[in-house]
Formats: C-alpha cells, structure tokens, sequence
C-alpha cells in the first residue's frame, strides 16, 4: 500500500501532467481562456502539494503558511475558471471572501494556531468546491451528462476536505506543530488525485464541445451584420408550423445595386449594417432576425397578431429611412421594401409563409418600394402607404 507520502507525490505528477495538457491545449486554441485558467490553478495546487509534502519533512510556521495559501489560491483560480466557462460575473463574490479566509488563517498560524489554520481552509476550499458543483448544476445550458458528472465530482472533492476539517475540530486540534496525518488526510489524497484527473478530463471534454457550439453559432451567423443567416433559419423554423399568432416580414433594401455601383461596396455594407442595427434595436422576445443574402433580410415574429405584425416591420422601414450614412459624395438615406406572410389556424409550413411575404415583398416593389405590403384574403396584395420618413 502506499504512504501518505507516495500519495502525495502522486498528486503531483497527476497534476503536473494535468496542467500540461492543459497548457497544450489552449497554445492551440487561445480563445479557450477558461483552460488557461484551469491550468494556472492546477499549477498553484501542484505547488502546495509539493510544499506540503517538504513540510511533512520539515514542520516550519512559515512554509505551513505558504501551504496553507496555496491551497485556498488553487481551487480559487479552478472556482475563477468555472465562472469563465459558464459566463457568471461578479468574481468579487467568490474573490474577496476567499481572501479573508486567506487572511484570518495567516493570522492564525502565525499565532501558532496552525490546527485552526488548516481548519479555516479546509472550509473555503470546501465552500469553493460547493460553488463549482453548484454553478455547473444550476448554470449549466450545455450537455447536462458532462456537467452532472463535473458537479458530482466537485462535490465528492469538498466533502473530503470537509472531513479532513471535521477530523481535526472534533480532537480539538487547534495546535498541531507539523502536517496533519490522519485517515481524512489520506482518504483526500486519493480523493483529490482521482476527482483532479477526472475534473482535467472533463476540462478536454468542455472545451471540445465550447468549441463545437461556436463553430455552430459561426455556421449560422452572418459575418457582416452579426444576424443569424438562412441556415439559421431553415435549422430554427424549417420544422416549425406556423400557427395564426406567427409572421414573417421579409425585406429588401430598395436600389441597393445602384447603392454599391455609385458610393462603392464599402458604402454598401454599411448600409446593410445599419439596416440590421435598426432591426436589432426594435428586437425583442419571440423576434428571429435574418440576413438571407444580399440586400434580403426577414423576421420571423411569434406571439404577434396580423396588425401588430404589420406594424411592427412598417416602424422598421421607417426607422432605417431615418438613417444617414456619410460618403464621399454626400449623405446617403436609403429605404426597405418588405411583405408579409403570416401563420394559420390549421398550421403552415416555413416555405409556405415564405412564399407568401415573397410575392408581397414584390408587390411593394411594383408599387414603388418604401413600404410593407399585406397579402389580401383574395389573393391580390395591398400595397399600402408609402413608408413616411423624417
């Protein structure tokens, strides 16, 4: 059986090779800020690990401190990196009461209190560890299996610190003079490098699918406006049906080829992005917008009647006719055309809808552009008013 020196040794190679991997890692894809995080933490433990075991050797009040430091700093770094992963601000919360744990077990050891030392922090690394498994448990909007295990192993971790704690409050160890040895001490030890290697997997693990989910939330975004793209559309409403609380206003910037032959592409392209900024500005729940390709955008609207469908694509129009874009030879206004097509009772199809803001949106150009048309009952459309614009 090994000793409680060869565990220690252990967990230090466990998490040397742990930190590498995860050094290597984020050399190759640096926006995985959160295993960068992940590593340093693993380094800091690694660091207390081997100082701990010198000081089983060699008891001395100030490397029991420094052991002690590096314990709390450690998972506080691992705890930081959670946060990064799951996007949870406010990092004070967690930073400033480790810190003063921190302090008060400085204070204490130097008293010679080192017994309450290990106490204090055998509490903040298991309140550390409650706050990971509890933010992964709760936070969580990813592949519930990897996470669920991710939280049972943080749980498993804090509780053998717990006991470690418990250990020495129930002897009533406030002074112990050298490193504590006990069968909570060494039960940790396994725990540790078992729930560390296991947390390191998982890391592999998170950032292979973070990674998958960006390449996805790339494939279905429009580089230039920052709207989700047709395929975005046909993955989110290509199954859906469309219900009569469901709209889709499809638009089309009105002589946008002309736009690009005089004033040039660039001028173009600010002008697409500033019609998808008005868009984005009067978004809210239940409003998907597009960017189709070209000068074409939609919106699909949920939850909306027929009339504030309507209405909600006309302020659209007439906000973009609002904007002013500088050039070389002037001030640049521009306008949208758009159609409507709307949901039934007994359910449309995606390309049904589509089909039927398609042929308004043309009706709007054949009536002069700068407006929303509505498909009539019979069929024919309604080309409506001219879209007013300060």
């Amino acid at each position: 059986m090994l000793d409680f020196s060869s565990l220690l040794l252990a967990a230090a190679l466990s998490g040397t090779c742990l930190s590498i991997t995860m050094l290597a890692i984020w050399f190759t894809a640096p926006r995985a800020r959160f295993v960068l995080t992940v590593a340093c933490g693993i380094l800091v433990l690694v660091a207390h690990v081997v100082l701990f075991w010198q000081y089983t050797k060699e008891p001395n009040p100030w490397l029991c401190e420094a052991v002690l430091v590096l314990l709390s700093l450690g998972f506080l770094i691992i705890c930081m990196s959670a946060m990064q992963y799951l996007g949870v601000g406010n990092h004070g919360r967690v930073v400033l009461p480790t810190l003063a744990a921190m302090a008060a077990c400085a204070a204490f050891t130097y008293l010679g209190f080192d017994g309450i030392g290990f106490q204090i922090t055998y509490a903040t690394v298991t309140a550390l560890l409650a706050a990971i498994g509890t933010m992964f448990w709760m936070k969580g909007d990813h592949d519930r299996r990897i996470l669920l295990v991710v939280s049972f192993l943080s749980g498993a971790c804090g509780v053998s610190f717990a006991l470690c704690g418990l250990v020495l409050l129930f002897h009533g160890q406030w002074i112990l003079g050298a490193a504590p040895d006990n069968w909570a001490e060494r039960l940790n030890s396994v725990v540790a490098v078992a729930c560390m290697t296991g947390l390191g997997a998982l890391t592999l693990s998170l950032h292979h699918l973070q990674a998958q989910i960006e390449l996805k939330a790339e494939t279905m975004t429009d580089p230039l406006t920052g709207l989700m793209n047709r395929r975005a559309l046909s993955e989110l409403y290509g199954d859906r049906s469309f219900g009569p609380f469901m709209a889709v206003a499809m638009f089309d910037l009105d002589h946008f080829k002309a736009t690009n032959d005089v004033f040039g592409h660039p001028v173009g392209d600010q002008v697409l992005c500033r019609f998808a900024a008005v868009i984005k500005k009067y978004g809210r729940t239940g409003v998907d917008a597009f960017r189709l390709g070209g000068e074409e955008f939609a919106l699909v609207m949920s939850r909306v009647t027929p009339e504030k469908a309507h209405d909600w694509a006309s302020r659209i129009g007439v906000a973009f006719g609002t904007e002013i874009v500088p050039t070389h030879r002037g001030p640049l206004r521009s306008s949208v055309s758009g159609g409507m097509g709307f949901g039934a009772a007994d359910g449309r199809t995606l390309d049904e809808v589509l089909a039927e803001a398609d042929a308004a949106l043309y009706a709007a150009k054949r009536g002069g552009r700068n407006r929303v048309v509505v498909q009539k009952e019979a069929g024919q459309p309604d080309a409506g008013p001219t879209l007013r614009s300060a």
